[in-house]
């Protein structure tokens, strides 16, 4: 069966995963959630690879709309825009539940079980003779 065409939302949140599939690009966002806007030179501290790797890595975030770039004289400073992770959430939202509910199933499976006593109730080690 063909996948249905692509719509601009489809489009977009693509974009969004696809830019979240990088361990690099995963790091950035949680350097500027946890750190405020920076400097690409701030960001790139961070990373053992050259300054234009970067750069490519910061393109996919802001063509994802997950970063935004201001120019301050020279630099280019990176700020987290939040609001394309709503749709990350909402589609892993259906997964959590079905998760949590297979979770308190076993729970409740565990908590049927019968509670061992340590050594069996004949009073057998278990040990040779």
């Amino acid at each position: 069966m063909p996948a249905p065409p692509a719509t601009e939302h489809t489009r977009g949140e693509d974009r969004v995963f696809g830019a979240l599939s990088s361990p690099v690009r995963r790091e950035v966002l949680r350097l500027l959630r946890d750190e405020g806007p920076q400097p690409v030179q701030q960001l790139a501290a961070h990373f053992d690879m050259r300054r234009p790797s970067l750069s490519e890595h910061l393109k996919v975030l802001r063509e994802a709309g997950l970063v935004s770039e201001e120019r301050a004289g020279r630099q280019r400073i990176y700020r987290l825009e939040a609001e394309p992770l709503t749709e990350v959430r909402d589609w892993l939202g259906p997964y959590e539940r079905f998760w949590r509910a297979k979770l308190a199933g076993l729970a409740e499976l565990l908590d049927d079980l019968p509670e061992a006593d340590g050594p069996d109730r004949t009073g057998d080690t278990g040990a040779g003779a």
